[in-house]
C-alpha cells in the first residue's frame, strides 16, 4: 500500500511540474491559445519567414494564429520585429511590422 501511495505522489508531481513549464514557457491550450510551432513544419515556415524578410533572427512563432495557419517572429539587426503570417502550405500571406522604418 505505501508504494502505491508513492507512485500515486510521484505521477501527481510529474503531471504538476508538466503544467508549470507549458505555463512558464507560454504554451496553452487549443481554446484560442499561443502553440509555438514545432517540428518540420518550423523549418518551413523559418525558412519561409526569413526569405520575406531578407534574414533576421526568429524570436517567436506560432502555430493556429488567427491571421494564418503559422507566425513567425523575426527581429532584424536594427532591433524591429516583423510579423510574417504564412498560411498552412508555408506561402507569406502578409507582414506587420512593430514600427515603421524611420525607426520610430
Amino acid at each position: 500500500m505505501k508504494r502505491i501511495v508513492i507512485v500515486a505522489a510521484l505521477a501527481a508531481g510529474l503531471v504538476t511540474a508538466g503544467a508549470g513549464i507549458a505555463l512558464a514557457t507560454g504554451q496553452q491550450d487549443d481554446n484560442g491559445s499561443d502553440r509555438p510551432i514545432t517540428g518540420p513544419a518550423l523549418d518551413k515556415a523559418t525558412a519561409a519567414a526569413l526569405d520575406h524578410t531578407g534574414g533576421g533572427k526568429v524570436t517567436g512563432t506560432e502555430a493556429g494564429d488567427e491571421e494564418g495557419a503559422y507566425e513567425v517572429e523575426v527581429t532584424m539587426s536594427d532591433g524591429r520585429q516583423i510579423d510574417v503570417h504564412l498560411d498552412g502550405r508555408f506561402t507569406v500571406l502578409g507582414s506587420a511590422s512593430d514600427r515603421d522604418d524611420s525607426g520610430r
